[in-house]
Parts: structure tokens; sequence; C-alpha cells
């Protein structure tokens, strides 16, 4: 298995390389889980009351995108890397259940002909 694709961009903000390497790991994790996800994309400043972060997550049929805001930058990466684990966990479960269910439907009944 490859490794993501895993970009950080620090907007107005200094370069944290440990909450580059926690959110790298974070990632990596996903991707293991998730193998659809394949990408993912953050991108941290800072606002009026802490930091604020905006990750995206992308692959095969994958799409998601999430934001949060926190006083640390460890604290709002976090959310935001929480909040892509349970939107990636959704359309995962979805796509495997949806197809379970069509599945087990049983086949149409058959009509006797005249």
């Amino acid at each position: 298995m490859s490794n993501p694709v895993v970009v950080v961009h620090f907007k107005d903000v200094k370069i944290d390389e440990t909450v580059k390497q926690a959110v790298q790991k974070r990632c990596e994790h996903l991707s293991e889980e998730f193998r659809e996800a394949t990408r993912f994309e953050m991108t941290i400043e800072e606002n009026g009351q802490g930091y604020a972060v905006h990750g995206h997550a992308t692959g095969k049929h994958t799409d998601v995108a999430t934001h949060a805001q926190g006083e640390h930058v460890r604290v709002a990466a976090d959310q935001v890397l929480d909040k892509i684990e349970r939107q990636l966990r959704k359309l995962h479960d979805k796509r495997i259940f949806a197809q379970r269910r069509d599945a087990q439907k049983d086949p149409p009944k058959r009509r006797e002909l005249n």
C-alpha cells in the first residue's frame, strides 16, 4: 500500500513540525482504515480567538471537507481529523451496507403465465 499524500499549509502561522508530524501520522492511519482516501489537505491559520483549521480528504469516490476552531493548533487539527474520520466512516459504511442490502433482497416473485 502506498502512503497517502498529506499536505499541510500554515497560513500566516509559524510552521510547527510537531503538529505537521502528528497530522501526517493520523492521516496515514486514516488511509490504512479507509483505503479510498488517498489525499489529505489541511490549512491552518490564525484567527482572533485562536486557530482555524480547514481539512479536506479526497480519493476514489471520496470527497469530504470540514473545519474547526480552537485555542491551540493541535486541538483544532485533532477536531478536524475526528470530523473527517466520522465522514469517511459514514461514506464507507454506506457503500458496504448498501451492497449487502442489495445482495440480500429477495428475487422478484415469479408470475404465472396464462
